[in-house]
């Protein structure tokens, strides 16, 4: 068990990672494991509109702005683009 916990935790990105290393705006997949949760979670929560964070769309392109993705990691409180699915 404790094996799959340093495992996990391996896989994550650090708060301090993110912070030295991350440029204005990442990945869903990479903004999706630094909160945790897996690549198809992080698309779906896009897709209703729900991601934790701030979200640029671009054509068909989404990137997580990483500033909105630290304030989201410090406090623990969500950022929604405040829209529907219907909008976007």
């Amino acid at each position: 068990m404790l094996v799959h916990d340093e495992e996990s935790q391996a896989s994550r990105y650090t708060l301090a990672q993110i912070r030295a290393t991350w440029r204005g705006t990442a990945s869903i997949e990479q903004a999706s494991k630094a909160l945790g949760f897996s690549r198809a979670k992080g698309y779906d929560l896009v897709r209703h509109g729900q991601f934790p964070c701030r979200v640029l769309r671009v054509g068909r392109t989404a990137r997580v702005v990483t500033a909105s993705l630290v304030r989201v990691l410090e406090t623990g409180e969500p950022e929604y683009n405040h829209h529907s699915a219907s909008q976007g």
